[in-house]
Formats: C-alpha cells, structure tokens, sequence
C-alpha cells in the first residue's frame, strides 16, 4: 500500500481536479465548432494529436524509458488497454452527444459519476458507506428509472459516460503509473489504430485535415492539448485525492455543461426531465451534506491509493 499523500499534496491535487473539471465544463464550446467532422473522426485525431503532444513532453523531461517498461505484456499492460479502451468509449460517446444537442444529457452523465464513484469505492475499495450514502445511490438509481418511465428509454448516453469515466477513475487510480506516462503508454496502445483509421477516411470520404475550412483544421489539429492537459490535470489529481474528494469536485464540469446546454445552446429541458435530474440531484445533496460532516467530524475512510 502506497503512503498517504501529504496534506499540502492532497491540495495540490484538489487544485489540479477543480481546473481539469472546469475545463471539461467548458468544453461543449470546443467541440460544437466541430460538428461538421464524425465523431470517429474526431476520436481518432485526438488519439494521434495526444500521442504527439505527449511524446513532446516525454522527449522534454526523459520519459521515454518509463514508457518503454510499460508496454511489457502483462497485467499492467492489460489493465492500461483496456483504461484505454474505457477513456476512448468515453471520449466517443461525449463527443457524438455534444454534437447531437445532447448536452444536457451528457451533464446527467457526470452528475451520475460522484455517486457512481461512492459505489466503486465500496464494492471494489472496499471503502465503508455510510447510511446517507446508501440512499444517495438509491436516489441516482430512482431518478434514472424515473427517466426511463417516463421519457420511455434509457439514458444511454448518460449511463455510458457515468460507467466509462468512473471505471477509467478507477483504474488510473489503481495504476503504479504516473499521469504523463499512463496517459502516455493508454495513447500509445489505440493510437496506430486509429493512424490505420484516419488514412483509410481520408482516402474513402476525404477527412477534415486538407479539406475542411482553415478554422476547424486548426481546431482537429489542437485536439491533442484539449485532450491531454485536462487527463494530465486528472490523473495528477486523482492520485493525490481521495475518491469521496474527487466525487465532490466532480460536479463543477455537469454543472457547467447543463448550464451550457440550457443557456447557450438552448436545449429542450421538459418537465419529465426535470424531475429525473431532480431525485439525483437530490442523491448529490444529500451525499456532500454527509461527506462535509464526516469530515468535520473528523471521520476517516480507507486509503485510495493502493
């Protein structure tokens, strides 16, 4: 078991998680200017943008060797594939829901997250729950089946982004790797794929790059710094925090994306809706009330980093 970070670290990694969120909040706007490029597309040069910002930063600070030990096979190995897997799920989900006008939908996404990571933490970290954070979940399950009864389906884009990104979480949190090197070796194990996809698009359907107007080329091809300075920011965080902390700081990114959706791109948000959002939410309340006092009280729960 790895030591407990110290306290002035923990508040780095708190200060680190906050601006990685806000980031994400804001970034619909990015990627809206993007709606003309397939989703598929977009994932793709995000992999091979990310490869190439992070060989950069690699080169600069002599990472290159840590990498090259990673991509040995074996459990490690597997466990970074398939985080990579997960985070790129994610990121195609996200990208073709903010593109679709489901912005709204993508914030219940993240809102389900902190309460997804509770669940994690228990049955995984075996971490102890506390009563109010037992109804929390209760309360993130009811609204969900609220929705599907009365929209008539389920939230898939929602519970996607919610089971992808608390699983990648979790096993960043896991990982014995550092935040520039796993994110490093994760983009190092899709990236030639998605290369193979990018040049078999651009010879099928003509891609972005070389046909697309001189602003969005320029947007695809910055996909590798919106993509890995705020993972950066995560990964940093979220070894140094512990997984209630992160749950807590989680809700800064859906609440500036559901504003975003409402506010700026003016999405339909029904009555039906409202009272969905409105049981988690509730869940949300009632699980940062319990966390705030647990920690006044100077409550103590297992380590995250393991």
């Amino acid at each position: 078991m790895k030591p407990a970070p110290s306290p002035a670290e923990a508040t780095r990694g708190a200060l680190a998680a906050a601006l990685c969120y806000l980031t994400w909040g804001l970034v619909p706007l990015y990627w809206h200017q993007l709606a003309s490029v397939p989703a598929s597309e977009l994932i793709a040069h995000r992999l091979v943008w990310s490869l190439v910002f992070l060989a950069a930063a690699l080169w600069w600070r002599g990472g290159f060797g840590e990498v090259r030990a990673a991509l040995v096979p074996g459990r490690s190995l597997a466990m970074n594939l398939f985080s990579s897997l997960l985070l790129t799920g994610n990121w195609l989900v996200y990208v073709w829901g903010v593109n679709h006008g489901h912005v709204i939908e993508c914030s219940l996404g993240y809102f389900l997250v902190p309460l997804l990571n509770v669940a994690l933490g228990r049955w995984v970290l075996h971490e102890q729950l506390r009563p109010a954070q037992v109804i929390a979940i209760g309360l993130a399950v009811l609204g969900v089946a609220i929705q599907v009864w009365q929209v008539g389906h389920l939230p898939w884009i929602a519970l996607a982004l919610a089971v992808t990104f608390g699983g990648y979480g979790l096993l960043r949190k896991r990982s014995p790797l550092g935040p520039l090197t796993g994110l490093a070796v994760e983009t190092t194990l899709l990236a030639p794929a998605a290369t193979v996809f990018l040049v078999w698009h651009e010879f099928k359907n003509g891609g972005a790059l070389g046909h697309a107007s001189v602003a969005v080329q320029a947007l695809v091809l910055s996909t590798g710094v919106v993509t890995a300075i705020p993972l950066l920011l995560f990964a940093f965080g979220a070894r140094r925090i512990r997984l209630t902390t992160l749950g807590l700081l989680q809700y800064i990114a859906p609440t500036v994306q559901f504003t975003l959706g409402l506010a700026v791109f003016h999405e339909p948000f029904a009555r039906d809706r409202l009272l969905a959002f409105a049981v988690i939410w509730a869940g949300l309340v009632l699980y940062t009330v319990d966390n705030l006092r647990a920690q006044r009280a100077g409550a103590s729960s297992t380590p995250l980093q393991r």
